[in-house]
């Protein structure tokens, strides 16, 4: 069974940057898809983008669109999301999934990661 683990969240400046990780362990990624969603308190689970083995991409809310870049490492087997011009409202936890094909819906992914905090100061 595959093993999701995130890193690379924590505390940081509107404006700033992060570079969220999410390695996969026990499969390859060959065929699948991954993908990254955040979730606030209180809110739904969103997606932000989904990537797959041979690179091609989907991206979610326009909130992200010019900010956030999703890449793959298939030597490493792991998923990137680059964050750039942070906003505080971009502060949630988040999580990256694995599944048969980029889908937005979060019920179509098979394996997830623990998540990973981030938060956007003012």
């Amino acid at each position: 069974q595959v093993q999701l683990v995130e890193s690379g969240g924590g505390l940081v400046q509107a404006g700033g940057s992060l570079r969220l990780s999410c390695s996969a362990s026990g499969r390859p990624l060959r065929n699948y898809a991954m993908a990254w969603f955040r979730q606030a308190p209180g809110m739904e689970r969103e997606f932000i983008a989904a990537i797959t083995w041979s690179g091609g991409t989907t991206y979610g809310a326009d909130s992200v669109k010019g900010r956030f870049t999703i890449s793959i490492d298939n030597a490493a087997n792991t998923v990137y999301l680059q964050m750039n011009s942070l906003k505080p409202e971009d502060t949630a936890i988040y999580y990256c999934a694995l599944g048969g094909w980029a889908s937005t819906r979060p019920n179509h992914y098979e394996s997830w990661g623990q998540g990973t905090q981030v938060t956007v100061s003012s």
